[in-house]
């Protein structure tokens, strides 16, 4: 099949580079990266009056209509375009933002962090998608009013796998090119990027939706330095926070409480090692 021959391609560049065996692709992987830290269903799932409509998961949908752009996510499914995709094209649309006709994929994708994810990852997600059920929708194509770069980068031949573990690293690789949790917690600059070099973490992001406004929480210890481990646990995986109050939408609480208690602590560890920075005024 193409994925596995994806998925072995992609394999041997990674052993090769990284120079020591580590797992293979599969799709349970892909389930799980798909489905908990990425929140992939958060964006591409259509939403109707009562939440996320299941039964069409990963159909695609309108995400955000501003002053910038106008997005709206890609069906994802075999019932989708990318059904006539290659396994390689679907990969480089999904690490790079590149459609195989050459057109660049746009905000709000996180392609300044998904650049980082890892063959073996990259191979397992594409893997996956070709197993959930096939959606028949047509949601639509994106517009954009602001100017979209030329791409987001060089191209990408390859990426090492980071190790499992609970570990500051890993929690970085969790929290950025998977989870992309440090894209909506960084200011945004006028075209819509994040300020990675100098505000990382910081939070202060607004997010509007049927339930008002939302504001990204600054991650690094300046915010977060008031809760015990256990309490930002108990806020990653069940979305109450100490004092009762709940996390609003965006933040994908259904997928991060379906994360490995192990992937938690690691997230954990990385906002603890965040440079302390203090959150801007939303501009």
């Amino acid at each position: 099949m193409k994925h596995l021959a994806l998925a072995g391609a992609l394999t041997a560049i990674t052993l090769a580079g990284a120079g020591s065996a580590l797992a293979a692709p599969s799709v349970e992987r892909g389930d799980y990266l798909v489905n908990t830290i990425m929140g992939c269903g958060n964006c591409h799932t259509p939403m109707g009056p009562n939440g996320p409509e299941m039964d069409k998961a990963l159909g695609g949908r309108l995400v955000e209509d501003n002053a910038a752009f106008k997005a709206i996510s890609s069906n994802i499914t075999p019932g989708g375009a990318v059904a006539k995709w290659s396994d390689a094209e679907l990969a480089k649309a999904i690490r790079e933002g590149i459609r195989p006709d050459g057109s660049l994929i746009g905000p709000p994708m996180p392609f300044e962090v998904y650049k980082g994810i890892s063959d073996t990852d990259l191979a397992s997600i594409v893997m996956y998608l070709r197993t959930v059920p096939a959606v028949t929708n047509d949601p639509g194509k994106s517009e954009y009013r602001i100017p979209l770069p030329p791409a987001y980068g060089p191209p990408i031949t390859s990426v090492a796998d980071v190790p499992e573990g609970v570990t500051v690293e890993y929690g970085a690789y969790l929290a950025g090119p998977l989870g992309h949790c440090t894209v909506c917690h960084t200011p945004f600059d006028k075209n819509g990027m994040a300020q990675f070099d100098t505000l990382l973490g910081a939070g202060g992001n607004e997010f509007h939706g049927p339930w008002g406004t939302s504001i990204t929480a600054n991650i690094t210890p300046t915010g977060l330095g008031h809760y015990s481990d256990a309490e930002l646990k108990a806020v990653l995986t069940t979305g109450k926070r100490p004092d009762g109050s709940m996390l609003l939408p965006p933040m994908p609480v259904a997928t991060t409480a379906a994360m490995t208690s192990d992937d938690i602590d690691a997230l954990i560890l990385y906002m603890r090692s965040l440079p302390p920075k203090d959150t801007p005024t939303p501009q």
